[in-house]
């Protein structure tokens, strides 16, 4: 991925951050025919190693996992991405050299994977996964709510996947190349239109709160 300095994000508790708050990943890996992806919710683990453990599973009807043991897969996250128009910029009464762009932030993971078939695994994988999204919920459902004998049919038709994280980049293109009165325009006109999220980025990488 292509990150200029001014767009680099590299804590590591924000990049787990939006992987967390984002785990519908890309899974993309290259073979005999070219490039193969799968969309998949992954569950971050952090073991004490620099970058942490990434698990899924996919179906097993999925010819994608058949030759892909051991080899090294890049997984994309992408967080809030939204379209930035010249028209809200200032600077484009005073000169009018500007153009449109698109503003988003995004994570790429790299790592060998690791296949997986034990059922204990899977188990144990699509529990915490199941965790992971229900937890917020007043009345979270739980693996354990359905039936054994049929969460154990089920298992029999997934892979699981788990990717030891050896390279962790982030990119955080939020308007931070813009002065301070364009980044402003953007952060009020994302916010008139609803995109809150992206207007919160914009006015807290822009430092915003020490301009207005």
């Amino acid at each position: 991925m292509y990150v200029p300095p001014t767009f680099k994000e590299d804590r590591i508790e924000v990049l787990h951050g939006l992987i967390r708050s984002n785990p519908f990943g890309l899974l993309i890996s290259n073979g005999e025919d070219g490039p193969s992806a799968t969309a998949v919710p992954f569950h971050l683990i952090q073991d004490g190693s620099q970058f942490g453990v990434l698990q899924a599973h996919i179906a097993r009807a999925n010819p994608h996992w058949q030759n892909i043991d051991g080899q090294t897969v890049l997984i994309i996250f992408q967080g809030a991405n939204e379209y930035i128009s010249p028209n809200w910029y200032p600077s484009k009464q005073m000169h009018g050299m500007v153009v449109p762009t698109w503003n988003y932030v995004m994570v790429q993971a790299r790592g060998a994977v690791k296949v997986i078939e034990d059922s204990t695994w899977l188990k144990r994988q699509i529990t915490a996964l199941t965790d992971q999204q229900e937890h917020a919920r007043s009345q979270p459902w739980k693996v354990s709510d359905a039936p054994e004998s049929y969460i154990d049919a089920e298992l029999k038709h997934i892979i699981g996947l788990e990717i030891v994280v050896k390279q962790l980049e982030g990119k955080w293109k939020v308007s931070q190349n813009r002065n301070a009165q364009d980044r402003k325009g953007t952060a009020e006109n994302l916010l008139a239109e609803g995109k809150s999220e992206m207007s919160t980025l914009v006015r807290k990488y822009g430092n915003l709160e020490q301009t207005d």
